[in-house]
């Protein structure tokens, strides 16, 4: 009995307790201020399957000063998307390779450096290995599983794919795989060889994507400024703001970086160190610019605290001075980027300005290469949520 009267006046205490309390709970829980919720960026995926055999030197030229424009077109996107880059380059057997994989990356200073390298040759025998060339963009390369993101391949050359290779799958069911994969895959057909309009057409139309045709010396379209000389040496005295930090292992891949960066400066033309200037001024290209390892913009977007950098892993530049004199030299770098910054994004509207004359003057350059690109990107990413309208950048 005594037991049942303590149980019951527990019981009571406890619902006392809880109708007390009930208001603070309540208030406690719904008054925490909710996480931030921070979207995530539309994501762009290229990948350019290129022929690089012998006849190609003309497209592979065009590549090389155009691939910086075609990363600004796809940046002018409304959305400012991530970009990643990668390419695979093709040959035959017996060449000096097969096939070249480049795997996707927003460090397109990079990609670009491993682009310089290539140069037409081999080939001979009119077909080359473009169903291997297919295969390794569709199952090498690091597509990411975002079902929103624009995934697209570019196959471009000027010769059809050899069906006679025991082994080997063949590109309908590669490309097919590709498409069930929301990859598109479109073509660019470069020359009048007559044998290669079927398959390259048939690629296309599996792939959801387009056919182009250009002519053999790439059909881009190409002006020089008055601006661009200018714009090529601000921008090398911005990348020289950089600042990057971390461990071992990451110093080590930004020390490729850098390289590849010195590289472009030394050997890349000055429309094409313009062109990445350019892209580098978009929200997309500071991510190539800048990565996520430059100190001075962790630290004055307040995303890293200089405190909070292991000394080991602070730049060799700074490391020994004190914390007053690490500081200083990080705001005077913000200061001078800032004002570079300034100063190309000025020259860049110049610049843009002039060339939409000379494009006037050309008709609109409608059957050039970058308007052809820029036509099936605006068609091909709408349903991934990506709109454009300032037009392709030359």
């Amino acid at each position: 009995m005594m037991k049942a009267k303590l149980i019951a006046v527990t019981l009571l205490l406890m619902t006392a307790g809880a109708v007390v309390l009930y208001p603070y709970v309540e208030t406690s829980a719904t008054s925490r201020p909710a996480e931030p919720v921070v979207p995530s960026r539309h994501k762009v995926e290229v990948v350019f399957v290129l022929d690089t055999t012998g006849s190609m030197g003309g497209l592979i030229a065009t590549a090389k000063e155009k691939i910086w424009s075609i990363a600004t077109t796809l940046a002018q996107a409304e959305q400012s998307p991530e970009i990643r880059m990668g390419l695979v380059a093709y040959r035959d057997r017996g060449d000096a390779y097969v096939t070249d994989v480049v795997d996707l990356s927003s460090d397109l200073d990079t990609m670009y450096g491993r682009l310089m390298q290539y140069a037409a040759d081999g080939g001979g025998d009119t077909p080359e290995s473009v169903n291997q060339a297919l295969h390794d963009a569709v199952h090498r390369i690091s597509w990411s599983q975002d079902p929103s993101s624009y995934q697209v391949i570019f196959l471009v050359g000027d010769a059809p794919p050899h069906m006679d290779y025991q082994g080997e799958a063949p590109y309908p069911e590669i490309v097919r795989a590709a498409a069930a994969s929301g990859i598109v895959v479109n073509t660019i057909q470069c020359g009048e060889m007559p044998q290669t309009v079927a398959p390259w057409t048939e690629i296309a139309r599996l792939g959801n994507g387009g056919y182009l045709k250009v002519e053999q010396a790439g059909g881009a379209f190409a002006v020089s400024t008055p601006f661009d000389n200018e714009i090529a040496r601000l921008s090398a005295e911005l990348d020289e703001t950089r600042l990057f930090y971390g461990s071992v292992e990451q110093m080590a891949q930004l020390d490729g970086k850098l390289a590849a960066t010195a590289e472009l400066e030394a050997i890349a033309t000055t429309g094409s160190r313009v062109r990445r200037a350019v892209f580098n001024a978009t929200e997309s290209g500071r991510t190539n610019l800048f990565g996520d390892q430059d100190l001075v913009e962790n630290v004055t977007q307040g995303e890293v605290a200089l405190d909070d950098v292991p000394e080991e892993e602070l730049p060799e530049s700074i490391r020994g001075l004190d914390r007053a004199e690490q500081e200083k030299r990080i705001e005077e770098l913000a200061g001078r980027r800032e004002a570079l910054q300034s100063r190309i994004d000025a020259l860049a509207e110049s610049r843009a300005a002039f060339i939409d004359e000379r494009v006037a003057e050309e008709g609109g350059a409608e059957d050039s290469l970058d308007r052809q690109i820029y036509d099936i990107v605006v068609d091909q990413a709408a349903p991934a949520g990506l709109s454009f309208e300032k037009g392709p950048e030359f």
